[in-house]
């Protein structure tokens, strides 16, 4: 009997990297919002067969980062609104401080978190800076230990969209500092600061990114 080896992970490996590049071209704006995304062009252009293009494609649909529509396929979906911005962070201020709670109270592993606090202090692309944000803010809400809730903040995919909008240079140097305030009161087990420093976090993000906003439609 002749044993085939299976090796799915080259070609999850595919897949990730092509989801990673697409979202990349939408969070830096090479794809512009609500332009129309051809399949077959991104295929060529990073030398892959449609396939993977159309999987990560689906993936940020439901990341809500591009939209489909019948008959027309898929678009980069328009930025936030005023009011969507809105609302967008009135959720994480419910979710996020909580999280943060949560770790204190427990306890956690707080050389992953800190090491995942750190964000570049040059300017890279916008999609590599958020990626790491993104990393952050997930892994406390997993170290949460509350299954439902890091579903959730997950699932806002906030600093998708948010990063979107526009990158203030101001997050440079102090996201980072904010999130090494999360850490730090989490590490001397305290609940109350935790919570205050993520809820100050998340609102210093809205104001720094309310300055781009302010005269758009609701």
């Amino acid at each position: 009997m002749i044993v085939t080896t299976i090796r799915p992970a080259r070609r999850l490996t595919l897949t990730e990297d092509v989801y990673v590049s697409v979202q990349g071209l939408i969070m830096d704006h090479a794809v512009a919002p609500g332009e129309r995304i051809n399949i077959d062009a991104l295929a060529r252009q990073m030398e892959v067969s449609p396939t993977p293009v159309r999987e990560a494609l689906a993936r940020l649909e439901a990341d809500g980062l591009v939209r489909k529509r019948p008959l027309a396929g898929y678009t980069a979906a328009p930025l936030l609104t005023l009011a969507e911005f809105e609302e967008l962070v009135e959720m994480r201020l419910i979710l996020e401080p909580a999280a943060a709670r949560r770790v204190a109270t427990a306890g956690a592993d707080v050389d992953r978190l800190r090491a995942e606090a750190d964000l570049p202090d040059q300017q890279p692309r916008i999609a590599a800076f958020t990626a790491q944000d993104a990393r952050f803010h997930h892994l406390l809400a997993e170290l949460s230990g509350n299954r439902m809730l890091h579903e959730a903040v997950v699932r806002l995919r906030s600093h998708l969209h948010l990063f979107r909008l526009n990158f203030p240079a101001t997050h440079y140097g102090i996201s980072a500092q904010e999130h090494h305030r999360v850490v730090d009161a989490i590490a001397a087990g305290d609940p109350d600061r935790a919570e205050a420093a993520m809820r100050a976090h998340i609102s210093a993000a809205r104001e720094r990114h309310l300055v781009h906003l302010e005269g758009q439609p609701s």
